[in-house]
């Protein structure tokens, strides 16, 4: 496991602000869905895929660095951010990489180097083995795995039919519980800027976005199991498993076993960044990707 302290030397991002975010956009329609995505750069194509209740807002810091000499594209995966949200979508993880699947087609994107967050990183394992052929490299940060011991009563509590009907209404009314999880998702809770929380608050406002988090939240433990039967088929792609040593979201522990599930992933954790290190240290982040991304060109 390789670890990296944080780089001083390092140039800072340039992230794209708010409004800018907001207007910089385009749509395609994949599986009869409008979806939401960004893009910049030109060259070989890096997909990022946000975890659950994140969007292509998450990944605004490190799209400006990792656009040089890449297409990168970060779509709002459906049911989340600004994309189509419908009750009546496959909320299961093979559901969610199948659209993964149909969003790369109109986007017209064959192959491509593939970066997932959390469960954005269970959803690219999924869609890798389904589609082998068309992923030249896995970048897994902090992906949701059966192996992690973190959150698991949680999600049992969401489980429950009457907390599962209940938490949305209250989730979109009650902003500082979502300022709560917002802070804990960082390694150091003061770097989380106003900026940063209204910008994760703007599609949670939205009818449908809750509800969508929490059906796949449903599905969990059968998901988990489903994914981890699928690793076979994904054993042998390059994959590099990023963590922050302080993530209080998914199980630190969980990347080893993980990574040898994978035929030998590489490891690296970004000392003091929590469950977003892109997001709290986007410049070391960044050069982690790029480095991995060299060796294996």
């Amino acid at each position: 496991m390789r670890r990296l302290a944080k780089a001083a030397s390092i140039q800072a991002a340039t992230p794209i602000d708010l409004e800018t975010w907001q207007a910089s956009a385009s749509w395609v329609q994949a599986e009869g869905l409008q979806i939401r995505f960004l893009h910049a750069g030109t060259g070989p194509a890096l997909v990022l895929v946000h975890g659950l209740l994140g969007y292509s807002f998450n990944w605004r810091k490190v799209i400006p660095i990792l656009a040089a000499g890449r297409r990168v594209i970060a779509p709002d995966m459906a049911g989340a951010g600004f994309s189509e949200c419908r009750p009546d979508l496959d909320f299961s993880l093979l559901g969610s990489a199948k659209r993964l699947i149909a969003f790369l087609d109109a986007a017209g994107v064959t192959c491509c180097d593939l970066v997932g967050s959390s469960y954005g990183g269970s959803t690219t394992l999924m869609m890798a083995a389904m589609a082998r052929s068309r992923v030249r490299s896995l970048i897994l940060v902090a992906p949701a795995n059966p192996w992690s011991q973190i959150g698991r009563k949680r999600v049992l509590l969401l489980q429950n039919p009457l907390v599962a009907s209940l938490f949305p209404k209250l989730a979109r009314g009650l902003s500082p519980v979502h300022s709560y999880w917002v802070r804990r998702m960082w390694g150091d809770p003061q770097k989380v800027s106003k900026e940063t929380l209204e910008g994760y608050a703007r599609p949670l406002r939205r009818p449908g976005v809750f509800e969508h988090a929490v059906n796949i939240v449903r599905t969990w433990q059968p998901d988990m199991r489903e994914m981890q039967a699928a690793l076979a088929e994904v054993a042998g792609i390059p994959s590099l498993l990023i963590w922050g040593s302080k993530d209080r979201v998914v199980d630190i522990q969980s990347a080893e076993p993980l990574a040898k599930e994978l035929g030998g992933a590489r490891v690296a954790v970004i000392e003091g960044a929590g469950h977003l290190p892109y997001e709290e240290c986007p410049a070391e982040f960044s050069q982690v990707l790029q480095e991995f991304l060299r060796g294996i060109s």
